[in-house]
């Protein structure tokens, strides 16, 4: 490194974002992400023994992938390499190749090579790492966002464990914008800036588990706040509201506020209201409720209210649910507002949901009594010379593939646990269960 390297390098360093300044350097600085690197936990050991093998961290911005990669690079004895791979090319991947293996020949020392955005390789340049991973030459720490298993080679995943990184949780972004606030050294102690409460509550909500966002809103809080009369910079939930751009919503996700919002939101769909459903979603997804928690919702509510009106709705929630994992926001809320808005107009029935507990009440409160032995399983080894399955008629054999016969235990023959309605799609399912009770006996029995 010469001069100019040198006093480029210093000056970066120093002036470098507040987000870049404030990652930490050992492993007991890192905040969050416990159920990965909980002292406990093979990734904690694997590092502290410098014993890594190859890696790929996938998670949402700002969670501390490439925080890790560099306590890594500041805790082992293996020379440590990064690029990334929006800029980088082959001859950036052949010069790290060249490095490693003079530095295992010549040295006996090892190479990780951290590849952030890794998914932005394409098929050939990922394939071009793999000999070299397999070898032993290079030790691979990838990050992406992306799904691994969807946009890296599958060859580079059957050799390196997969760790999913969580957006930390508001007690963490909390722990370090406080940190980084009163740091003199590496954060903006030297300010004599006041972080307050409501604001930093305010920030480690909205920020959704992006440590990076809420440190960006708070550099820019105090670079931009003047002084207050007692010679500090104050920065109150108005000056962290202007900061990150985003008005507070009065929604305290463990407090009454929340569970009023998600009440209205599920009896707003509910009572066939999809405008006020999603009136009630936007306030959620504006709060920064997580969107998994609301699909789930949507979900309970397709099968608990809508149910067998329209069987349909449960389909459209399941897949709205998966979707908005692989997708995120901001594209998510487009998903949620479409199961939103079908559930919301759906026909209702909650006639499946009162079976299933009718049913659990007798299970409950009434003796239990044998299956009918003409429905016992008949395969198993000496159940045929009990008498297991004799008698049972097969319906498919018969017009209209049903037979009248005994399918509830004797004591509760006749019992009704599913009444259909005439809502909907359940009008079929009643109607065809009466056509079978007029035409061939009581349904069920």
């Amino acid at each position: 490194m010469d001069l100019f390297d040198y006093m480029r390098s210093s000056t970066q360093e120093k002036e470098s974002p507040l987000a870049s300044r404030m990652r930490p350097s050992t492993l007991d600085e890192v905040a969050g992400q416990k159920h990965i690197i909980g002292k406990d936990k093979l990734l904690y050991r694997a590092i502290q023994a410098d014993q890594l093998g190859s890696i790929i961290f996938y998670g949402p911005p700002g969670t501390g992938k490439t925080t890790l990669a560099k306590v890594i690079a500041n805790t082992t004895s293996a020379s440590f390499r990064q690029i990334n791979a929006t800029v980088a090319g082959k001859k950036d991947m052949e010069e790290v190749v060249k490095e490693a293996k003079d530095a295992l020949g010549m040295y006996g020392k090892k190479t990780i090579l951290f590849v952030d955005e890794i998914h932005r390789f394409n098929k050939s340049q990922q394939d071009y790492l793999l000999p070299y991973v397999e070898d032993g030459t290079l030790i691979l720490i990838g990050a992406t966002t992306e799904n691994p298993y969807f946009e890296v080679n599958g060859a580079l995943i059957s050799r390196s464990r997969i760790f999913e990184l969580k957006p930390l949780e508001p007690q963490d972004v909390k722990e370090l914008l406080n940190r980084a606030v009163s740091d003199p050294v590496k954060g903006m102690g030297s300010y004599r800036a006041v972080l307050h409460e409501d604001a930093a509550d305010f920030l480690a909500d909205i920020s959704g588990g992006d440590a990076r966002a809420a440190l960006n809103a708070l550099e820019l809080g105090v670079l931009t706040t003047g002084r207050a009369d007692d010679g500090q910079i104050h920065i109150t939930l108005e000056v962290a509201q202007e900061c990150i751009q985003k008005r507070a919503v009065r929604y305290d996700k463990d407090g009454d506020n929340h569970y009023d919002t998600i009440s209205a939101f599920i009896k707003s769909m509910r009572g066939s209201d999809p405008d006020a459903a999603v009136y009630y979603l936007a306030r959620m997804l504006y709060a920064g409720e997580d969107i998994k928690f609301i699909a789930r919702r949507i979900m309970i509510c397709a099968a608990e209210d809508v149910g067998n009106a329209d069987p349909q709705a449960l389909c459209v929630a399941v897949s709205a649910a998966q979707a908005v994992e692989r997708i995120g926001m901001p594209e998510a809320q487009i998903i949620l507002s479409q199961a939103v808005t079908y559930v919301a107009a759906a026909p209702k029935s909650n006639a499946a949901c009162n079976a299933v507990f009718a049913a659990m009440g007798a299970v409950k409160d009434e003796r239990s009594m044998p299956v009918p032995v003409h429905l016992q399983d008949a395969h198993y080894k000496g159940s045929a010379n009990l008498g297991h399955g004799t008698g049972y008629k097969y319906a498919h054999d018969y017009p209209n593939h049903y037979v009248k016969q005994q399918y509830l235990p004797d004591g509760l023959t006749g019992r009704r646990f599913y009444e259909p309605t005439d809502m909907g799609y359940e009008r079929q399912i009643r109607e065809h269960l009466e056509f079978l009770e007029r035409t061939v006996g009581k349904f069920g029995k």
